[in-house]
């Protein structure tokens, strides 16, 4: 098939930083499609010109319509690394595309640093959730991250501060590649940057003080960094419920009965590529759950309000299934049948009823049934004793 479309990542250095080959296709081009900011790169071209509207996948008719007619896209760098190449390539076939990268505001903020970049975490702030840098923010990690304007640089100053981590270093590097570069460095708790570039990227090196949020990397948060009103699944059982669980990359959980959304939270927080669905019929839970979403860095956990197995209906399927709330045989139905072929469910339960419940699942489906408590210190006059918490019964299967 033909490669009518290419798509060429271009710098702040223009026309002269591309290839002859990216030139010479620009040239022949009949429709060149870009930002504001790359057309103006490019400067005055034979084609036709489209800069893109709001949202971009508008245009994408529009490109497609071009097909078997030499077209050109520009994009930012390299197009398939936080680039547009992705949105476009879910809708034309990669035989019919010619790519050209330029190189990347990460690569090219790494080489100014001198850091390597597999030792970076890079990520994009740019039309995404901000609250997504949390978990990246680690003692001793550097952290390159591309900006949505010029406001960045001193949120995520004011971020660091707020987490216990203002001793941290940044770097600012505004125009990167071109003519009008610029980097400059602070502390997150010194006075802010002034007249900082809209497009710039911000270079963190992470220096978490004593007692800093530090999101851990294994399962088991503290309870008090959750917003509940006593429905919460607490620390250790739910460090237990986590690896009952398994997750694995990519993978798809079911939250039942969420409460505050912790076990959704954790599960996201295992791998970025990790989606849940927290289910919740109380509608003030539901907005709970999204305030501990957001400000434990998951911004993208999927809420919703209603009671199941209705609220089970139409959802995105599951490759792993939790119930903490409102476990019930018809529930309990619905959620074995939605899993696939080695799904996985584990369910909670306190009261006699739910255990009950869990026996009988146990004793028709298999897998695992245990009983979980938590015994804690408490003061007994001069001396301490044990005191047990509430037992967990939970069962965890695995469908044929």
């Amino acid at each position: 098939m033909e490669r009518w479309l290419s798509i060429i990542g271009i710098g702040e250095d223009g026309m002269t930083g591309l290839t002859p080959a990216a030139r010479a296709l620009i040239a022949q081009a009949t429709l060149i499609v870009g930002g504001a900011r790359h057309l103006a790169l490019v400067g005055e071209v034979r084609a036709e010109r489209l800069q893109w509207p709001s949202p971009i996948s508008d245009a994408l008719p529009r490109l497609v319509a071009q097909r078997g007619r030499p077209t050109v896209v520009l994009a930012s760098g390299d197009p398939f690394f936080f680039g547009v190449g992705d949105l476009i390539g879910r809708t034309v076939a990669r035989e019919e595309i010619f790519a050209i990268p330029a190189p990347s505001a990460f690569s090219l903020a790494a080489s100014r640093l001198g850091w390597s970049q597999q030792h970076c975490a890079l990520l994009s702030l740019h039309g995404r959730a901000f609250a997504r840098l949390t978990p990246h923010l680690q003692p001793r990690a550097r952290i390159i991250a591309l900006s949505w304007d010029e406001t960045t640089p001193a949120r995520i100053a004011e971020h660091l501060c707020a987490n216990g981590m203002g001793a941290s270093r940044l770097v600012v590097l505004e125009h990167l590649g071109g003519p009008k570069e610029r980097m400059r460095e602070t502390r997150a708790n010194a006075s802010a940057l002034e007249d900082v570039a809209a497009l710039n990227t911000v270079a963190i090196e992470v220096d978490a003080a004593p007692g800093a949020r530090v999101i851990p990397l294994a399962p088991g948060l503290p309870d008090d960094w959750f917003e509940h009103d006593g429905q919460l699944t607490k620390r250790d059982i739910r460090a237990v419920t986590l690896s009952a669980l398994a997750p694995r990359k990519g993978e798809t959980l079911w939250d039942i009965g969420s409460g505050s959304g912790s076990v959704s939270i954790e599960w996201m927080l295992s791998d970025p590529a990790n989606r849940a669905i927290a289910i919740e019929r109380d509608p003030a839970r539901a907005a709970r759950i999204a305030r501990n979403a957001l400000a434990l860095g998951v911004p993208d956990l999927e809420i919703v309000t209603g009671a199941a197995p209705k609220a089970l209906a139409e959802l995105a399927p599951p490759d792993a299934i939790f119930i903490g709330g409102g476990a019930n045989a018809r529930t309990l139905d619905a959620a074995w049948r939605a899993l696939p072929a080695n799904g996985r469910i584990v369910v909670n339960g306190v009261t006699i009823e739910t255990q009950a419940l869990l026996a009988q699942a146990f004793a028709e489906k298999g897998g695992d049934l245990t009983h979980l408590q938590v015994s804690r210190a408490r003061p007994v006059g001069r001396f301490h004793a044990l005191d047990p918490g509430m037992g967990v019964l939970q069962w965890r299967g695995m469908k044929p």
